[in-house]
């Protein structure tokens, strides 16, 4: 079955760049991405290529080669699916804030709204892809729903987990590590497999493109993204007993990352990891360990989380502990706000915890980041009372943000933190003046030079 139109539901951060490179490379197939969210799909059609909803380096230059060609979105939704012969669902899977497995559990509630609503609309035979991050076995309840519901057509479900890194996202798409695909084993199931494996193959290399059963697919996402987690909270664990016995975290990293059985990446110590999947992903994990009965499979997965959510909290005890025990109406400069650079994301960034918790030692916390907006910080708040949304604020500079400033905290490794000038910084600060390096990113000894306190994570001078 050769495809030649795709529908993909949901244009957040995996649907919008993910069907841009698709359209990109697939002249021939007709790739419309639809969203109920009005401003969004506005954004996307927007003339000016620097108001897109997603900031990915690279995406902007895709969205012009494809868009009005063969790329579309669209708030048109039941038109989209009744067009496509392939549709993609890339919609928000949270984690429940309600009822069983709450604080863990996925929450499916948009992806079984978007089966029934495909289950409605559809009168030719589709194949259902999964793209967003789900439990394992989700693929046989969406089957469920759409041979019950349904007008009598067939459905293929296939499972094609993302394994894009936000900040490399169009770079990943590009040239990925590997293309997973997992489908049922039954005739109809290979012959749906082979077609998305077809799309892929137009561009990825066909040796990258792996193929499983279903249910290998969705527990490999989970896994791919536990896995990587760990890593960063095992090096973050020792970074706390690095600053305890005069080790240079950055240092160990580099030792053991030397090892060809262990490797370098993600051992880089810093404030906390964010993101849309990790934490999400890990306490789904736990709670399928849970459901079957695994309880120290969970714990050990759990573990990951906690020390995690222990890393950004020591990070703000010890600016309330260096600045004498107290931050009440000091003012203290956070710089970075995205959960990592490159990215204008901000779901579970670790800046978001720490302003918290300065903004309730009555601390005044100005914020500055090169992508993310005002609106957007405040969202991230929201759930603070008024009186204490009154102790933040967001500039546009980084400079006024800095200036009579008790304190910095590096949050996010912008590369143009890097090429600030630091010595305008510090005379325009309150001395002594403190930095709190997050993400250990600036010139120690620089820094030092200039006349700064400099903290950085993982080490103890």
């Amino acid at each position: 079955m050769k495809i030649n139109s795709i529908c993909c539901i949901g244009a957040g951060y995996v649907g919008g760049p993910t069907m841009a490179v698709i359209a990109q490379k697939c002249p021939d197939i007709k790739v419309t991405v639809v969203d109920l969210n009005e401003n969004r799909i506005a954004a996307w059609n927007d003339t000016n290529l620097e108001n897109l909803p997603v900031y990915e380096p690279g995406l902007d230059q895709v969205v012009a080669e494809a868009r009005g060609r063969n790329l579309f979105f669209s708030t048109e939704v039941d038109k989209a699916i009744d067009e496509a012969q392939m549709i993609f669902i890339s919609v928000n899977t949270p984690t429940k804030n309600y009822g069983a497995g709450k604080g863990m559990a996925a929450d499916l509630k948009y992806i079984e709204l978007c089966a029934r609503q495909i289950a409605r609309v559809a009168k030719s035979d589709k194949i259902v892809v999964e793209k967003s991050t789900l439990p394992v076995r989700t693929a046989e309840a969406i089957k469920t729903i759409l041979d019950n519901t349904g007008n009598g057509v067939q459905f293929q479900i296939l499972s094609n987990p993302e394994f894009l890194a936000e900040g490399t996202a169009v770079q990943d798409l590009h040239n990925p590590d590997r293309v997973l695909i997992g489908g049922h084993e039954s005739q109809a199931g290979k012959e749906a497999i082979q077609a998305l494996v077809d799309v892929y193959a137009q561009w990825v290399p066909k040796d990258r493109i792996l193929t499983t059963n279903v249910w290998s697919s969705e527990l490999s996402k989970l896994t791919a993204n536990a896995f990587l987690a760990q890593r960063v909270s095992s090096i973050n664990a020792i970074s706390e007993l690095c600053e305890k016995t005069g080790a240079d975290v950055s240092e160990v990293a580099k030792a053991i990352g030397m090892d060809a059985r262990i490797g370098s990446k993600f051992l880089k110590s810093s404030v906390g990891f964010g993101g849309s999947c990790f934490q999400k992903d890990i306490l789904n994990l736990v709670y399928i360990a849970k459901s079957y009965g695994l309880h120290e499979v969970a714990d050990y997965w759990e573990q990951v989380v906690i020390m995690n959510d222990h890393q950004k909290s020591r990070f703000s005890k010890n600016i309330v502990k260096t600045l004498y025990n107290t931050v009440s109406g000091k003012k203290i400069a956070l710089l970075g706000w995205a959960f990592k650079k490159d990215t204008n994301d901000t779901r579970e960034s670790a800046a978001i915890s720490v302003a918290t918790d300065l903004i309730a030692e009555q601390a005044q916390v100005v914020v500055y980041d090169p992508k993310v907006s005002e609106e957007q910080i405040i969202s991230d708040l929201n759930y603070l009372e008024k009186e204490d949304l009154q102790h933040i604020k967001v500039i546009a500079n980084p400079y006024e943000g800095c200036k009579d400033a008790h304190a910095i905290a590096v949050l996010t490794e912008w590369d143009e933190f890097k090429t600030y000038d630091w010595q305008k910084i510090y005379d325009s600060m309150l001395k002594p003046a403190f930095v709190f390096d997050g993400r250990n990113i600036l010139d120690k000894q620089q820094m030092k030079s200039i006349g700064f306190t400099y903290v950085a994570v993982g080490s103890s001078s």
